[in-house]
């Protein structure tokens, strides 16, 4: 079939250091299935196959896919299905085109690439590739999609009840993941329907004045200062992690003080525009004066924004004493001392970003007491009326 030179263990380094001869299409076999193969094409395209020999000794191809579309482990995992039915007695050449028997770990390669790579932010295409390599797949990859059961899925669910947001995200990822099946003809029915979301409560953490004062002292003196000042920019302005780690300079305008966020940054996919404290542009220009990159948090990666400051959190807020807050929670702060100063939950919602007024409503209870202020003022004047009456 193949000399030794060309036969090793196709892996997916390996496939992807092999390189095309101009000339003409070669093949790399691997070692431990029997046929399995990537032809390289001198264009450099790259397409795994299993040759083998039906019971009327005629030898048959069958293409598993283009590399790149699907990965070297979906075609092993592919191949080595296939070797077991022939080795059963069966011909798979005649049911290759059947919509039937497409594994999970199938499905979820069709979802990335087809649907969540297409239609989803960068940071939501990588949530789910997580839930699905370290969740879905890692328990029902190697299951035909046809088989999977409600009770399959209803298990996987109840495992995860302890942590029921990432539950609700897997179960909502199945659900879109056997909607597509189904648009495929792979199966008829969506199996999660049947499985229930968990009740999801809302945290309300935010920092008080004391607080608040702990959280700036610490700032003042942290080593990292673009750090510092991400934070800052977090608690000043209530955007959220990725619209202010993200941010590029071409979005502010510090003349004027607002800050454009274009749609693709923001998680309503709408351009919103930001109005910005005078303490906020007075930050932005000390950094710009020294800054030499688009972005206003560059990463160590030449062209890209910093990734994540989750590490150097956790640090400062042990030095600030405030163990339980998360990042998200500097938006709440930021949100909730302006309800509390008095001020309207539409225009709160506005500088948040909100869509929905019921978005806001979480600080209603917040402006309980400039409400009670206002219903005094009345109160007192009635007071001052009957005194004169008297």
């Amino acid at each position: 079939m193949a000399g030794q030179a060309n036969k090793c263990k196709l892996t997916k380094r390996v496939v992807e250091s092999a390189k095309p001869d101009p000339t003409k299409r070669t093949f790399l076999w691997d070692t431990d299935i029997t046929g399995f193969s990537v032809r390289i094409y001198p264009t450099g395209k790259k397409t795994y196959f299993l040759q083998y020999r039906n019971n009327d000794n005629v030898t048959k191809k069958i293409k598993l896919g283009v590399h790149g579309t699907i990965t070297t482990e979906l075609a092993r995992d592919k191949a080595e299905k296939l070797s077991l039915s022939i080795s059963s007695g069966e011909d798979p050449s005649v049911k290759i085109a059947s919509p039937q028997n497409h594994s999970m770990n199938e499905l979820g390669e069709m979802y990335l690439n087809l649907h969540a790579k297409i239609r989803k932010k960068p940071v939501c295409f990588k949530e789910d590739e997580g839930f699905l390599r370290d969740i879905i797949l890692k328990r029902y990859g190697r299951f035909d999609v046809a088989a999977i059961s409600a009770l399959d899925l209803q298990k996987l669910h109840s495992d995860l009840e302890k942590t029921p947001y990432k539950a609700n995200r897997v179960r909502a990822l199945l659900s879109k993941m056997f909607n597509l099946a189904i648009s495929w003809g792979w199966r008829s029915d969506n199996p999660i329907k049947g499985v229930e979301k968990y009740k999801e409560h809302q945290r309300h953490r935010w920092l008080n004045d004391e607080e608040l004062e702990k959280l700036w002292a610490v700032l003042d003196t942290y080593s990292n200062p673009s750090v510092a000042n991400a934070i800052r920019l977090l608690l000043f302005t209530g955007s959220r992690r990725n619209e202010v780690l993200h941010a590029t300079w071409d979005q502010f305008d510090l003349e004027k003080g607002v800050w454009t966020k274009p749609a693709h940054s923001t998680k309503q996919n709408r351009m919103e525009h930001l109005p910005l404290s005078t303490q906020v542009i007075d930050t932005l220009k000390r950094m710009k004066a020294r800054s030499n990159s688009p972005f206003l948090f560059p990463g160590k990666i030449p062209d890209k924004p910093i990734q994540g400051i989750k590490k150097a959190w956790a640090t400062i807020r042990s030095r600030a004493g405030l163990p339980d807050v998360r990042l998200h929670d500097l938006r709440h702060t930021h949100a909730s001392h302006l309800v509390s100063s008095g001020l309207s939950l539409s225009i709160v919602g506005k500088l948040l970003g909100h869509t929905q007024a019921s978005t806001t409503q979480r600080y209603a209870h917040l402006a309980d007491t400039p409400l009670r202020e206002a219903a005094e003022l009345f109160g007192l004047k009635m007071d001052k009326l009957m005194e004169k009456k008297g």
